[in-house]
């Protein structure tokens, strides 16, 4: 960054039209804060002013898919470059409208608080996972053997553990398992000083795992290192992590949040001034975590996302909470089925009184201004569930082969309902070892339960279980 002391004349007036730009986009931010969820989702930070001055009126934020930016002459160019006024110069490190997205997760993770908070989307879900932790697992000596480690939940989406068990391990970084991410002690057991982060996903895919995000973040903080959450299944609808005290969320836009299937994408979502005693750049890198990744390492390592694919997320969670109002009504209804169903050994769903943390997800899990519509909170659980079929892994799949409207895929998060087996699908590669470890039997179905009629697609369950004979 340059010294504002030692700028030009022609630099130092771009730098003063921009700082106008920042106090009206703060005051904007703020405005928006005010507002109620479903009013952030579908507005944003998409002002009509700057629909009618900048847009031509257009009443959807537009698509920008230059793959850089122009300046007027070199002053403004050095400050850009400088990132001493708004800009986005290259695709490769922002767009226009990837900042409309950036800007409406990061008020929707926020959302309820006085949290400051900020975004920056990736490619993918797995892009964004590994932009929020590799800026922590750096050496902080000169010493070639000093030990790096972190402590993980075992129940994770498959990808996430294949990364961090094997391609961290190939950087020389240690990943910790808990086994079980309700036992706190497990947890602390497992914390040291060559520990840089806490890292655990709840509601937990596949099998609805869940744990105390506030005990959690205290005991973090206590170490003097972050707490970082994948909240992809909840989305800030039903779940706001760093509300409860959580640093950084990561999100695979890729699942609900775009539940219409078209495309891949991520999302790191932090709090400003997080806590991370353990870093280099400390005080750069905490006061505002979201975008020193953006305009440092994610500029370097390059994992954007699409501005077209950004759109579509945009226009896509809009009608967020409705839809994940819809989809967690249904899933509660088909777990309650599935409990009572003969063919059927266990269900994981967290709605569920008979699941070991449903007094704790009731707690937390609750969806957002509910209370405005019936004149109280309303607790929901989500879309996904898992259960284990009587009879073993064969078992399983003679019912999953049964289904003629579910359909069989890795996806989840759909408006369509979708089943696996994450045994021989998202957590194949993990081995039987680590499948025993993360309670992921051959016999377990990942069910994402979409918006159809739940009579159809309890219909559709029963032409599976039929199969078993």
């Amino acid at each position: 960054m340059n010294n504002n002391a030692q700028l030009s004349s022609g630099v130092q007036n771009y730098v003063n039209r921009g700082q106008e730009i920042v106090k009206r986009r703060e005051d904007d931010f703020r405005r928006m804060k005010r507002c109620r969820f479903d009013t952030i989702a579908v507005h944003g930070m998409y002002t009509m002013r700057e629909a009618l001055e900048e847009n031509q009126g257009s009443i959807i934020e537009p698509a920008y898919i230059a793959t850089s930016q122009g300046y007027r002459d070199s002053d403004e160019m050095e400050a850009g470059l400088a990132y001493l006024i708004p800009t986005w110069c290259y695709a490769r490190i922002a767009n226009p409208t990837t900042y409309y997205l950036e800007w409406v997760l990061a008020l929707l993770e926020g959302y309820g608080s006085d949290m400051e908070t900020s975004a920056v989307v990736t490619s993918s879900g797995m892009a964004a996972i590994t932009s929020a932790v590799e800026p922590f697992l750096v050496k902080l000596s000169e010493a070639a053997d000093e030990p790096i480690n972190f402590v993980s939940s075992a129940c994770i989406y498959g990808g996430a553990f294949q990364q961090f068990s094997i391609r961290q391990k190939e950087k020389g970084r240690l990943v910790r398992w808990v086994q079980n991410p309700s036992n706190l002690q497990t947890w602390e057991a497992l914390i040291d000083d060559n520990s840089r982060f806490l890292y655990a996903e709840l509601p937990s895919n596949p099998n609805i795992a869940f744990c105390d995000i506030k005990a959690l973040a205290e005991l973090a903080h206590r170490h003097g290192i972050p707490l970082i959450v994948d909240s992809t299944v909840a989305t800030p609808a039903l779940l706001r992590p760093l509300t409860l005290g959580a640093d950084i969320v990561v999100q695979s836009l890729s699942k609900t949040i775009t539940a219409g299937g078209l495309g891949i994408g991520g999302a790191i979502i932090s709090r400003k001034n997080l806590v991370s005693e353990k870093v280099i750049q400390a005080k750069e890198m905490t006061d505002d975590f979201a975008s020193w990744v953006k305009f440092l390492p994610y500029r370097d390592n390059g994992p954007s996302m699409n501005p077209l694919h950004a759109l579509m997320v945009l226009n896509d969670l809009r009608t967020l909470r409705s839809k994940v109002d819809t989809m967690s009504k249904n899933a509660m209804q088909i777990a309650q089925w599935l409990a009572e169903h003969p063919g059927v050994e266990q269900v994981h769903y967290l709605g569920l009184e008979s699941d070991p943390m449903h007094k704790l997800a009731k707690r937390d899990m609750v969806l957002a201004d509910s209370e405005l519509d019936s004149g109280k909170p309303v607790n929901r659980y989500s879309h996904l569930m898992s259960f284990r079929v009587k009879g073993g892994g064969q078992a399983a799949r003679r019912v999953m082969d049964g289904f003629e409207m579910i359909y069989r895929a890795t996806d989840l998060g759909r408006i369509k309902s979708v089943a696996t087996i994450p045994a021989i699908s998202t957590h194949q590669q993990q081995g039987e070892e680590a499948r025993i470890m993360a309670d992921i039997p051959a016999n377990l179905i990942r069910l994402n339960i979409g918006a159809e009629h739940p009579d159809d697609i309890i219909a559709d369950l029963e032409r599976g279980f039929s199969r078993l004979g």
